[in-house]
C-alpha cells in the first residue's frame, strides 16, 4: 500500500508521496514520484499498485520521450496510458498465475508547452482517465481511507500552494497514525502555473515530527473550545438515573 495526493489550485500543482515499499516482511524506501522536465515540459508522475509494472511503464515511457514530442497534457497522459497496457498486455498473464492482479493507478500532473494552464489527471489502470478540475481539487490514490477530511474541509481551487501543502501533509500524518503501510519520507513536488518548473524535497520524520505534535496538541485545544451545551440533554438523564437509584 502506499499514499500518493495531487492537487490543484490556481496558484500551481502540489504533489505529495510516501516512500514505503513493503514486500513480505521486508520494508525498504524507494522514490515513487518520477519527474520528466525540459523545455516548456514539465510533468510528475506518481503510481500506486505493483512496484515492477510501474517501473516498467515509466521506463518505457521515458524512452518514449527520446525521440516523441507532446505540446499538450492530456497527449502525454494518453502515452503514458499506452506503456501502462503494453506493460499489462506483456505481464497480466503471469501475474494472474502468481496471484497477482494487474493493478496500476496513476496520478500525472504538469504543464507542457500549449496547455493554456497546469492540468492535473488521474489515470486508470485500464489506460483511461479523468481530469481534475473545479470541484475537485485533490486525488488520493494508495491508503486513500484516512487522509481526506482535512482536504475537504480545507482545500478549494483558490487555496494557495502553501496551505496546499500544509493541509496536504496532514492529511498523510492522519494516513500515517492510522496505518502501518505508510509512513516517512516522503517526497514533495510543487509546481507554479506557468513556471515550467517543477521542484522537489524529502521531509524525513525528524524534519516533520514536530508538526505532527502540534497538530494533535491544535486538535487537542480545538475539542476543549467546542461547545458542550448540546451535550446537557444526554448527560441530564444520567444523572437523573443516578438520583433515582
Amino acid at each position: 500500500m502506499t499514499y500518493c495526493l495531487g492537487i490543484k489550485v490556481k496558484e500551481g500543482l502540489l504533489a505529495i508521496a510516501d516512500t514505503r515499499i513493503t514486500s513480505g516482511t521486508d520494508t525498504t524506501v524507494k522514490k515513487k514520484i518520477t519527474i520528466e522536465q525540459k523545455d516548456h515540459f514539465s510533468l510528475f508522475i506518481m503510481t500506486s499498485g505493483l512496484r515492477s509494472v510501474r517501473d516498467k511503464a515509466v521506463i518505457y515511457f521515458n524512452e518514449l520521450l527520446e525521440t516523441a514530442e507532446f505540446n499538450k497534457m492530456y497527449k502525454a497522459v494518453n502515452a503514458f496510458g499506452e506503456q501502462v497496457k503494453r506493460a499489462a498486455q506483456e505481464d497480466k498473464e503471469s501475474l494472474d498465475a502468481s496471484g497477482l492482479r494487474f493493478d496500476l493507478n496513476t496520478i500525472i500532473g504538469g504543464q507542457l508547452r500549449d496547455d493554456d494552464e497546469h492540468k492535473l489527471f488521474l489515470l486508470y489502470p485500464e489506460g483511461n482517465w479523468v481530469e481534475l478540475g473545479q470541484g475537485a481539487p485533490y486525488v488520493v490514490i494508495g491508503n486513500s481511507g484516512h487522509g481526506k477530511a482535512i482536504l475537504n474541509r480545507i482545500l478549494d481551487e483558490n487555496s494557495s500552494l502553501k496551505l496546499a501543502l500544509k493541509t496536504g501533509f496532514l492529511s498523510f500524518d492522519s494516513t500515517r497514525v492510522s496505518s502501518n503501510n505508510v509512513d516517512f519520507p516522503i517526497d514533495v513536488a510543487v509546481y507554479k502555473r506557468d513556471s515550467f518548473n517543477i521542484v522537489e524535497q524529502r521531509y524525513n520524520k525528524q524534519d516533520l515530527e514536530y508538526i505532527s505534535t502540534q497538530w494533535a496538541e491544535e486538535l487537542k485545544l480545538a475539542l476543549d473550545h467546542i461547545s458542550e451545551d448540546w451535550m446537557d440533554a444526554t448527560f441530564n438523564k444520567l444523572e437523573e438515573i443516578k438520583t433515582e437509584s
